[in-house]
């Protein structure tokens, strides 16, 4: 005869292994292991679905980029252009600037890179109770008088410093003629990112001593903290004229109009003029997508 209990003791163990195994493919069997006891490479569908995502995103991005090359602006001509493309910095196109001191900060060659992604990373950061910044510039390589100059950034929003694109010649340092034998043009500059949604355009000729004579304008865009922007200058014989996502934003021509060809910068600087440094989340960034110069074509 059947021993009841018995019975009843081998139908708690079938059950109990059953739920064990019911178990194991509700969660462990996302990595179950091999035979070996190793663990298995399967992917699960989140994974697979976020590689899918990226893969698609950086190919979205590599056809921005290349409609991007492809534009053509009607009536100018293309001089300059970098798209910020591999892994190092163009030098025949850029240099680091000197590291030099800067208002509360330095200047380093090291916070200024590309990021293998196809942006020029300008950074801010704080190396053993110092401020350090990047700085490249086209000077001895690349100068122009009169043309549209742009670029395509995304602008941090921290306080403490500020980013900058912006026009030098070395004849700024001359006084007498105004600014026409030289002048200093911050295409844009970020100095007032903690107080919202405003950047700036300025002048300055004369040197930077008692002489030192200056002009701006800081508009307000909404958003301008946010994605990517385009800020760019017409230079021409008579005037300045700023843009930014291709609608004027000032124009002027105050000091008279600069004649002399000028050079590029792309550049970071720590200072009181835009906040407390210490209330800056570092590293911070500043991400050029490209950076194109343009002349008027002659008919």
């Amino acid at each position: 005869m059947t021993n009841p209990k018995r019975l009843r003791r081998q139908f708690f163990l079938t059950c109990t292994l059953l739920i064990v195994l019911i178990a194991g493919c509700g969660s462990a069997s996302q990595y179950p292991a091999n035979i070996d006891g190793s663990e298995s490479v399967e992917k699960t569908n989140a994974e697979v679905k976020s590689e899918s995502e990226k893969e698609t995103k950086i190919e979205s991005e590599d056809e921005m980029k290349e409609k991007i090359k492809a534009e053509t602006k009607e009536g100018w001509k293309l001089t300059f252009a970098d798209y910020f493309e591999g892994e190092q910095l163009d030098n025949t196109k850029w240099a680091h600037a000197p590291e030099w001191v800067r208002k509360n900060g330095q200047w380093s060659n090291q916070e200024a890179f590309l990021d293998g992604e196809g942006h020029l990373i300008i950074q801010v950061s704080e190396r053993d109770g110092k401020y350090y910044s990047g700085a490249i510039r086209s000077k001895d390589l690349f100068e122009q008088a009169y043309g549209y100059y742009e670029i395509r950034a995304k602008v941090p929003k921290e306080e403490g410093f500020w980013t900058a694109f912006w026009l030098m010649s070395d004849s700024v340092h001359q006084v007498g003629n105004d600014g026409r034998d030289g002048t200093e043009v911050d295409i844009f500059e970020s100095p007032f990112a903690k107080d919202g949604d405003t950047i700036q355009h300025a002048l300055h000729w004369d040197g930077y001593e008692g002489d030192h004579k200056s002009a701006g304008l800081a508009p307000y865009i909404k958003g301008i903290y946010e994605g990517f922007h385009t800020f760019a200058l017409e230079w021409n014989e008579e005037e300045y004229i700023f843009y930014v996502d291709d609608k004027e934003t000032w124009r002027t021509s105050a000091g008279g109009v600069s004649q002399v060809p000028a050079y590029l910068k792309i550049t970071a600087e720590v200072g009181d003029w835009a906040g407390n440094i210490k209330n800056a989340t570092l590293p911070a960034q500043l991400e050029v997508d490209y950076v194109r110069v343009y002349e008027r074509e002659t008919k």
